[in-house]
């Protein structure tokens, strides 16, 4: 195992920053969201594109290199596109993504992928008709299934798909999406699904269990290719063609390593997911920006907690504050 930069005063410790674009989505997922949906801001409240390339700006010169676009769903905002050819011309960016839940993306990976974007994270928690449509309250797995298509085709690569397993609503999946990836070039990613204020006692299957189920059936062996150098756990599948990853913050945390600064689409810095602070960059400067960074970076180095626990942190759902 390598220093990691919360233990490594000489590098920094934000290396990776997520962009969320917007507070929009055109699902209403139930684990990500109450049924109502959650209260849209005000059009004015949201970030514009000019802000957030000035924070991107600040945040390479204090160290990352790493950044991905998010939401809410960031493909229903218009501009999208351009504003990942402004990202991809970044020289120091050397791993640009982007998630979605891949409703828009057969018409767009071509065009993102032309842009600069280099991969893309799909959202699939069932491949169901069905049960995809009640858990998504909207979606047509038809879009997406021809999202995912069409991301592979065009070379977004690795295009990694995101499960997240409830007990009692998809935990009879696993096996099949096992062999979703066995059968394509995509990274299967389970997720243990987090203890939000929207579901607070969340119940979840461990990564031990889903990786029980699959090798029954599978043959997996580790592989330390670190595309994207995220918390994931990846095995690839022995004479298959995908391979199959376990993001654990439950079973195993990864707070102590993580070295990622989110903004919010309403324009707030935040040093964690369930941080309880954050920091507005509206009308900040460039020198400005990058101090804000740099304290929030030690404050997230002194703070060395275990895990996320979510008590009275600002979001209470993914859509709040970009996955």
């Amino acid at each position: 195992m390598g220093t990691h930069p919360m233990e490594a005063s000489s590098r920094p410790v934000f290396e990776y920053l997520r962009l969320s674009i917007t507070d929009r989505c055109n699902l209403r997922c139930v684990y990500c969201m109450p049924p109502e949906g959650v209260p849209k801001v005000a059009h004015a409240q949201i970030l514009r594109y000019e802000t957030i390339l000035a924070v991107v700006e600040a945040a390479i010169a204090e160290g990352v290199h790493r950044v991905r676009v998010t939401g809410g769903e960031p493909l229903v905002r218009k501009g999208v596109v351009e504003l990942v050819r402004q990202l991809a011309g970044f020289p120091r960016i050397d791993d640009l993504s982007l998630t979605t839940n891949g409703v828009l993306l057969a018409r767009l990976a071509a065009p993102l992928r032309e842009a600069g974007l280099h991969r893309v994270n799909v959202s699939l928690d069932s491949l169901r008709p069905e049960r995809f449509t009640r858990i998504t309250r909207l979606g047509r797995i038809e879009e997406v299934l021809a999202g995912i298509e069409a991301a592979i085709r065009c070379g977004l690569a690795p295009v990694k798909i995101n499960v997240v397993i409830i007990p009692g609503e998809n935990d009879d999946e696993i096996e099949d999406f096992g062999r979703f990836a066995q059968e394509r070039a995509v990274d299967v990613r389970f997720i243990e699904r987090m203890p939000f204020q929207a579901a607070a006692a969340a119940p979840f299957v461990p990564q031990e269990a889903v990786l029980d189920r699959l090798s029954r059936f599978l043959t997996l062996a580790a592989d330390d290719t670190r595309n994207g150098g995220g918390p994931a756990q990846v095995f690839r599948i022995v004479n298959g063609r995908g391979r199959i990853g376990f993001i654990s913050s439950r079973t195993h945390p990864f707070c102590q390593s993580c070295n990622r600064l989110r903004l919010t689409a309403t324009g707030v810095l935040l040093p964690c997911l369930d941080s309880r602070e954050g920091f507005p960059v509206e009308n900040l400067g460039q020198e400005q920006l990058r101090t804000l960074i740099r304290d929030l970076g030690a404050r997230k180095r002194a703070t060395g907690k275990p895990c996320a626990r979510f008590e009275g942190a600002r979001c209470v759902s993914l859509s709040d504050i970009g996955g």
